[in-house]
C-alpha cells in the first residue's frame, strides 16, 4: 500500500489561524517497499523481543548499515548493527549486540540505550551517533564516535533528562557543532537546537518549532525523526507529530525546512502530515499506530530517499521518496515564515 498526500494545499485565508482547507487530488510521496517489514525479531542471530527504530548510513564499500534498537525479553534495549549490499536484504547481522548499556561506566544507561541517530562528520572522520540513555531520572541524550562500528568513543550524557530525538549536524556553523533534539519542558515538548566548541560542552539553546495547539495532527508533542538533509534550499527535516485519541496515540511524519547558516530559523513548516501508518504492520505491534525512523541514506543521484522506520515499535521498515518532492511538496503546502512556531 502506498501513502498518498494531498497535493497541493489551497487555502482561502491569507491567515494562518484562519486557513480553510481545499482538497486536491492525491499523489503518493513514500513508496513502501514491497518486501516490507526488511527485518523482524526473527531475523534476529539471538533471542529478541522486537527490532525497530535503527539509525542508517552508507559505509565506503557501499553496503547500507543498520544500527537497530534492540529490544530483549526484558524490556530493555541496546543496539546492534544489520549491514546489507542493496539495503533491502540478505542481511548480515552481528551475533553479539554492537552498543550495550554500561550502567558501571555510565549510571543514565542502567535501563538500555534507544533510538540512534547516526551522522558522517567528515572532519572528525568518523561517525556521530546521537542516542537514547535511559535511567530512573528519564531518557537523555548521549553520543559516542566510532570509525567502524566495531569500538565506539563514549562521550556520555550531552543533554541531561528529560530529553530525547537527538542528532548532529554535520558540520560546524559558525564554528560551533549543533545538535537538534527534544526536551520536556514546562513549555511544552517541542524541538530545540544547542550549540558547542567540542561535543562536551553545550549553549545556546534555542527553540527551532513547536509542538502546535488544539486539534492539529501535531499538537503537544513532536520530535526529531531521522537526521537533517542538507540541501541547496536548506536543512530538510522529518519531524513526528503525536496526536493523542480515545483509542492511544498515532505517531504521522511532517516536513519543515531550516535555514542552512542560521538553523534555528524555520522557513517552512508543512502544515498536514504527510507519511503516517496504513499499512498492517505499521497498525499493529508492541504499539499500534506509529511510523517512526531514525535513519535515512541517500542514493547516487543524490535525490532518492531511503527511509527506514520502526513499525509499530516491532519490526523495521523502508520507503523511498525523493528530496525534489518533498520540497515541492513542502512548498505547496506551507506559507513562507521566519518564526519558530506557525
Amino acid at each position: 500500500m502506498n501513502p498518498t498526500i494531498a497535493l497541493p494545499t489551497a487555502f482561502e485565508s491569507s491567515s494562518p489561524k484562519e486557513r480553510h482547507l481545499t482538497v486536491f487530488p492525491e499523489i503518493p510521496l513514500f513508496t513502501r517497499h514491497s518486501n516490507n517489514p526488511i527485518l523482524t525479531r526473527q531475523d534476529w542471530p539471538y533471542p529478541i523481543n522486537s527490532v525497530f527504530n535503527a539509525g542508517a548510513t552508507l559505509l565506503p564499500d557501499g553496503d547500507t548499515l543498520l544500527l537497530c534498537r534492540v529490544e530483549d525479553r526484558r524490556g530493555l534495549s541496546h543496539l546492534c548493527a544489520a549491514r546489507s549490499a542493496n539495503g533491502i536484504d540478505g542481511w548480515h547481522i552481528d551475533s553479539r549486540p554492537t552498543l550495550m548499556s554500561n550502567p558501571t561506566e555510565y549510571p543514565e544507561e542502567i535501563w538500555g540505550i534507544e533510538d540512534p541517530r547516526i551522522t558522517y562528520v567528515p572532519e572528525l572522520e568518523q561517525y556521530a551517533i546521537a542516542y537514547t540513555s535511559f535511567a530512573r531520572g528519564g531518557p537523555g541524550v548521549s553520543l559516542a564516535l566510532t570509525r567502524d562500528f566495531r569500538s565506539f568513543e563514549r562521550y556520555g550524557v550531552i543533554m541531561p533528562p528529560e530529553d530525547k530525538d537527538a542528532a548532529l549536524l554535520p558540520r560546524r556553523i559558525g564554528g560551533f557543532w549543533a545538535l537538534i533534539h527534544r526536551p520536556v519542558t514546562t513549555l511544552g515538548a517541542h524541538m530545540w537546537i544547542s550549540y558547542s566548541p567540542d561535543l562536551r560542552h553545550w549553549g545556546s539553546h534555542k527553540v527551532i518549532l513547536e509542538a502546535r495547539r488544539g486539534g492539529w495532527w501535531d499538537a503537544n508533542k513532536i520530535g526529531l525523526c531521522s537526521p537533517p538533509i542538507e540541501t541547496s534550499r536548506g536543512w530538510l527535516v522529518l519531524y513526528h507529530g503525536v496526536r493523542q485519541t480515545a483509542s492511544g496515540s498515532i505517531y504521522r511524519l511532517g516536513l519543515a525546512l531550516f535555514d542552512l547558516d542560521k538553523p534555528e530559523i524555520c522557513l517552512r513548516r508543512g502544515d498536514s502530515w504527510m507519511f503516517g501508518p496504513e499499512a498492517p504492520y505499521e497498525r499493529s505491534g508492541d504499539v499500534n499506530d506509529v511510523v517512526f525512523p531514525c535513519g535515512q541514506t541517500l542514493a547516487a543521484d543524490g535525490d532518492t530517499i531511503h527511509l527506514y522506520y520502526g513499525a509499530a515499535d516491532s519490526c523495521i521498515a523502508m520507503a523511498t521518496g525523493s528530496i525534489r518532492a518533498l520540497l515541492s511538496w513542502l512548498d505547496a503546502n506551507s506559507e513562507a515564515t521566519n518564526a519558530v512556531n506557525s
